[in-house]
């Protein structure tokens, strides 16, 4: 079995497996890497292939006795990987709204969890304060009416909203770390990658910067934020304000 490899836009081999896995073992080569043999329709990140495993051993692959010999880096050869980012195809506008419902919906949970610490004249409270809210005449009023509200909510509601607000974002950072989908991401069948060479993109441009600091910037200026962002999202590379941000794009799976 031949076994091409990539990295920074660069192509490597052929390599049997078995010099696959000593390189891998000596770290020459990284589960960031690509890889590509015959048998598989596009290129996958290597981690992805042996499941994070220092080894790989394709499927169906009958192992030969180790050969005692050095390899060098597979970044030797200067062809640039066209066949990986050809076969790319940009993520629709519709997967993409999808995958933005799905994960906005995983954080309802949140704006339920008081419920559970409140009694019933508590609930009604809050309902009426929320209606006046929606019917306030001025910026003070609604203040005034917001002070009350998380007032009425009770210690234990604000802490294990925040308890559940932290495990859902390190749950996203863990998938999109592993993978580059969060959960909605996975639902439409749609990835994060580097918008320049089509490999996965590293925690702090995938999570941090993309998602993070925009959820930051969209509360301080909504809805202008958001308007922008998904107003750029339309253009020919469908790239949103935060892709461009993090320079990632968004892919069919």
């Amino acid at each position: 079995m031949q076994i091409y490899l990539a990295r920074n836009n660069q192509q490597a081999g052929p390599y049997t497996v078995e010099q696959l896995n000593q390189m891998l073992s000596s770290q020459q080569v990284l589960l960031t890497d690509l890889v590509w043999h015959q048998g598989m329709t596009e290129w996958k990140a290597l981690g992805e292939l042996s499941q994070g495993k220092l080894y790989y051993q394709p499927e169906g692959y009958q192992p030969t006795p180790p050969v005692q010999q050095s390899y060098s880096n597979p970044s030797i050869a200067s062809v640039n990987v066209q066949k990986n980012t050809a076969q790319q195809e940009l993520a629709s506008i519709g997967s993409r709204f999808l995958a933005k419902l799905v994960d906005l919906a995983l954080w309802l949970p949140a704006l339920v969890i008081p419920s559970f610490f409140m009694q019933e004249e508590q609930v009604a409270q809050l309902t009426e304060l929320q209606q006046k809210m929606q019917n306030a005449n001025s910026s003070d009023q609604a203040i005034k009416l917001q002070e009350q509200l998380f007032t009425l909510i009770p210690m234990e509601a604000w802490q294990a909203m925040l308890v559940y607000i932290v495990l859902m974002l390190a749950a996203q950072a863990f998938l999109i770390a592993k993978s580059g989908q969060s959960l909605g991401k996975k639902v439409a069948k749609i990835q994060i990658v580097d918008a320049e060479n089509g490999q996965q993109v590293n925690l702090m441009r995938a999570f941090t910067l993309r998602s993070v600091i925009f959820i930051v910037l969209n509360l301080l200026f909504m809805p202008f934020i958001t308007i922008i962002d998904h107003a750029f999202g339309l253009s020919q590379k469908r790239q949103t304000l935060h892709d461009k941000l993090a320079k990632t794009k968004v892919i069919k799976r």
